[in-house]
């Protein structure tokens, strides 16, 4: 629909940069978009975010249309005046929601399910409090458990009003533990919606189609082959992506080959050291995540190899006793602000006396790690060296 200019600026085999122009400013991909859920990415500010470098944010439509609601925002001149973000921004569906209060909830499983991690996996561990069908979604809200419903011109609509640069459409997001019967039936119902959302769009902000069909290859390629006819301005791939890694990376093998070439492809939800690599190197341009912040509030800190590796996640955890006395910053290899300033110890004492500085410092310094972490993979793509930069860090 010509809402947003990507161009291509480099290739190592599959792997790739580019320039993403949209309406706020222009953003160098690959790039991992830190989560502001509900209008703020978690313990941080918008001026945390500059300092860090942060490109473009994603924000979650069905927390905004809830609290405050899409009319307060319009109101308050739109989501990025509300959040004092001048930069490129974001908005999810709903969709998502619909998968994690729903099924998800009910199995306590998310997009990726990995059978010998978990346990009771037929018992129900939460009612579901959503229910779909081909008009849209019915669920209660998770403030004041009033009844709403999101159907696809519903999200589109409050998705303008929050007006952010790009908007995705509604879809459902299955869970890995769906039969392929329900999932051949959702993707049909993703399709529609897909082109409703397309029809009633109206406004100058770039549409997003998303690519379902979850572990199953031919629902994959058929999913990939009807969303790319449609004229989408970027494309994303959502829902289940399987029971393992392997999963993962095959559904990415089957999709990326039926999207266009000169349109960003967005891996939603995903954003671990690890699956970065594999997604990168098989042409994937955007990802969300919300783990950076996610594992602050856990306690957890990123680290660099050769501290940082595969087998321990890249993370430290600072609550734990032997950091009590230890002097050494966060990350001995990290130049963010956080490791120049303070010691293992101080923040371990934070985390012990739960004062919310050590969130707000494990924040800066995660999401600092991750944005790191792209423009190193931008610059290895760019010299030819990506083979090189991954295997230095999935050790």
């Amino acid at each position: 629909m010509g809402l947003l200019e990507f161009n291509i600026k480099s290739e190592d085999g599959k792997a790739r940069t580019g320039l993403l122009k949209l309406k706020r400013g222009v953003v160098n991909t690959p790039e991992l978009m830190p989560v502001a859920t509900k209008a703020t990415v978690k313990a941080l500010s918008s001026d945390d975010l500059n300092e860090l470098g942060a490109q473009i944010l994603i924000s979650n439509t069905y927390h905004l249309m809830l609290q405050p609601n899409a009319d307060v925002i319009f109101e308050l001149g739109g989501l990025n005046k509300f959040m004092n973000w001048d930069k490129p921004l974001v908005t999810d569906s709903g969709g998502f929601q619909a998968f994690s209060l729903g099924f998800g909830k009910e199995h306590a499983v998310g997009k990726i399910f990995f059978p010998d991690e978990s346990h009771s996996l037929s018992k129900p561990r939460g009612k579901s409090i959503v229910h779909l069908n081909d008009k849209g979604i019915r669920f209660r809200s998770i403030y004041d458990n009033s009844r709403q419903f999101l159907s696809p011109e519903k999200s589109i609509r409050i998705q303008e009003k929050l007006d952010a640069d790009m908007i995705l459409v509604l879809d459902e997001c299955t869970s890995p533990l769906s039969s392929k019967k329900y999932t051949a039936e959702s993707l049909e119902r993703t399709n529609k919606w897909a082109k409703q959302c397309l029809e009633v769009h109206k406004t100058n902000q770039a549409i997003i189609g998303i690519v379902q069909g979850g572990h199953w290859e031919d629902l994959r390629e058929k999913s990939a082959r009807y969303i790319a006819s449609l004229d989408f301005d970027s494309y994303a791939i959502g829902g289940s992506l399987g029971k393992s890694k392997k999963d993962m990376h095959n559904v990415l093998d089957w999709v990326i080959p039926h999207l266009p070439e000169n349109k960003t492809r967005h891996l939603l939800g995903i954003g671990v050291v690890e699956d970065i690599f594999e997604s990168v190197e098989r042409g994937v341009d955007l990802f969300d995540c919300v783990s950076p912040t996610r594992m602050a509030r856990s306690g957890f800190a990123h680290v660099r190899p050769p501290n940082g590796t595969k087998k321990n996640k890249y993370r430290i955890k600072l609550s734990s006793i032997k950091y009590r006395t230890d002097k050494k910053p966060l990350d001995p290899n990290c130049k963010c602000k956080i490791c120049n300033n303070y010691s293992r110890a101080y923040i371990h004492h934070l985390l012990k006396t739960e004062e919310l500085l050590g969130f707000n410092l494990i924040s800066f310094h995660n999401v600092y790690f991750m944005i790191q972490l792209m423009k190193e993979i931008r610059d290895a793509i760019d010299t030819g060296v990506y083979q090189k930069i991954k295997k230095e860090w999935l050790i």
